[in-house]
């Protein structure tokens, strides 16, 4: 029941996104100068999926841990607002 806690997590996705995204990048480079590396490089790929998913469902959660305490739909607003209306009483 930590709005200020759920706030952060919500702010924190946006670094696993970008993690993802550079992981996505990197693995490509290597894949396209390796071939023999394809088939683990895509058994990463999917594991890297995987983790960015489980963020996107964290901050699922904690949008609604905002909205629990609160009352105040968190989707559809920006991280600061979220982060304001986290610690408005």
């Amino acid at each position: 029941m930590d709005a200020v806690a759920a706030a952060q997590i919500v702010g924190d996705d946006e670094a696993v996104e970008n993690s993802f995204h550079a992981f996505g990048r990197r693995l490509v480079m290597q894949m396209t100068e390796a071939p023999p590396t394809i088939p683990v490089g895509l058994e990463s790929m999917f594991i890297a999926k995987a983790i960015e998913r489980i963020g996107d469902h964290a901050t699922n959660i904690a949008e609604f841990v905002v909205y629990v305490v609160k009352g105040r739909d968190g989707r559809h607003v920006s991280v600061d607002r979220l982060d304001k209306e986290a610690l408005a009483n």
